[in-house]
Order: structure tokens, then C-alpha cells, then sequence
């Protein structure tokens, strides 16, 4: 047998890392990719990690493993562009992660030994954060991040200092306060902050009777579509020209038969 068949195969990475290499090549690359940078990726990048999570929520795992793929590819796409740059290769990036995961689970990969694992889990993360410098108690949430997702993130981080509600009464009370203020605001600039402020204090209030404002919002846009569909298949295909009172009884018709 020749040493090359006895050699292991290339791992399926450095297969998609060549591929990614030659994508942008300047000699024989593709136009596309080799325009591309970090700031005109970022979007792809977000969407992929929404598709997983879609994929997820389907149970798919043919579709799970198909939009993981499409994430990874954003990871390599992104550290090709530094590589290219001179900046950091693909290896920097796993091996950065591997050692910030060995770093925070001392408990597994060093000798520490400890009964609260997420206590020493933030101890850690707040170490390294203050291993960069001087920096406030929200510093690190993701401007990027969705709105809602960013604000719970923002209240969670607060809270940790002692800037929160005692229990869920503060928190319900102001989206009372803040109703009552969009309903008084003059003009739209007033009425576009006012809803700000209302919204963030339903998250508030989400947070302190532990739901997951973003996971919440996604559940209710899933079911909201999915009932307007079924609307819609009562009603022969669309909804356009029906009255208001049929529309309604067509939406009650279906939340009835899910219910049922």
C-alpha cells in the first residue's frame, strides 16, 4: 500500500478553507467574494444564525445541519477577509475560542472546584472584561444585537449592580406609565420615543417573570403567520374585500380549532 493511501484524508475544514481561499483569490477568484468585507458581510452572518435557529425550531435536522454549514461558511468568509488583510487566519479564531472555553470551565479543563458554576462563569467574563480597561457595567452588548434581545441584555447587565425592580410589580406597573404616555405624547417624534420606552419596559417585565422577550416576540410572529394562513385558506386564498366581522370570525374560527 503507498504512504498516500495510507494517509488520513484532509479534514472536511481545510476542504472549505481551501474553497474559501480560492474564492478570493485575486487570480482566478470570484468577482463577488473578492468584494466583499467585513461590513458587507455582517448581514449575511446575522441572517445565517437566524436560519439556524429557524431550522431548529422546525425539527428539521437534514435543514439544521444544511443552514450550520451556511454559518460556518460566514466564520471562514470572515476570517479569509482578516487573513487577507494580514490581520488574523481561521486558526486564530478556533484557537482563541478554544482557549476562552478552557479559561471560563476551570472546573473541567484546570483543578478548580466550585458548587456555583454560573457564579464563577460571570467572575471569569467580568475578570477578562476588566483585563481590557476601566469600562461601565453594559459595556459588551452588542449594538448589533436585536432590540429587544440588546435590551434585556442591557436590564440583565444593570440588574447585576443592583439597578433592577425588587419582583415583577415595578416593571408592570410602568408599562402602565408608559402607555399612559404614548396616549399623551404630542406629535411623532414624542409618540416614536414614547413607544421606545414602552416597549422597553414590557422586556423589563418579561425579564422578571423569566421569559425571553426575543424567543417570546419570534413565538408570536410564528403563530400570528400561521393563523393569518389558515385565514386566508377559509376564506378561498385571500382576505382582500371581506368585511371586517367576517375577517374576525375567520380569525376566531381558527383559534378555535388550534385550541381544540
Amino acid at each position: 500500500m503507498s504512504s498516500d493511501a495510507a494517509s488520513p484524508p484532509n479534514p472536511p475544514i481545510d476542504r472549505l478553507l481551501a474553497i474559501m481561499r480560492q474564492l478570493r483569490n485575486p487570480d482566478g477568484g470570484c468577482e463577488w467574494d473578492l468584494a466583499q468585507d467585513f461590513e458587507t458581510i455582517a448581514p449575511y452572518t446575522i441572517e445565517e444564525a437566524y436560519e439556524v435557529a429557524d431550522a431548529i425550531a422546525g425539527g428539521d435536522s437534514a435543514a439544521i445541519c444544511d443552514e450550520l454549514g451556511d454559518l460556518l461558511l460566514q466564520v471562514v468568509f470572515h476570517a479569509q477577509i482578516a487573513a487577507d488583510r494580514g490581520l488574523f487566519g481561521f486558526d486564530d479564531v478556533a484557537n482563541a475560542i478554544s482557549a476562552k472555553m478552557e479559561r471560563r470551565h476551570p472546573h473541567i479543563f484546570g483543578d478548580v472546584t466550585t458548587a456555583d458554576v454560573r457564579q464563577q462563569w460571570e467572575a471569569i467574563k467580568a475578570a477578562e472584561r476588566a483585563a481590557d480597561g476601566p469600562q461601565g457595567a453594559l459595556a459588551g452588548v452588542a449594538l448589533s444585537l436585536p432590540a429587544l434581545l440588546r435590551a434585556q441584555k442591557l436590564q440583565g447587565r444593570a440588574a447585576r449592580v443592583g439597578f433592577d425592580w425588587p419582583d415583577a410589580d415595578g416593571p408592570r406597573d410602568k408599562i402602565a406609565e408608559e402607555l399612559a404616555e404614548v396616549a399623551e405624547a404630542d406629535g411623532d417624534a414624542a409618540r416614536h420615543e414614547e413607544i421606545g420606552d414602552l416597549l422597553f419596559a414590557v422586556v423589563n417585565y418579561a425579564r422578571k417573570l423569566g421569559v425571553d422577550a426575543e424567543d417570546a416576540l419570534r413565538e408570536a410572529n410564528a403563530k400570528f403567520a400561521r393563523r393569518f394562513a389558515a385565514m386566508e385558506t377559509r376564506a378561498g386564498g385571500s382576505l382582500a374585500g371581506l368585511p371586517l366581522d367576517a375577517q374576525e370570525a375567520h380569525w376566531v374560527a381558527v383559534k378555535k380549532a388550534e385550541r381544540g
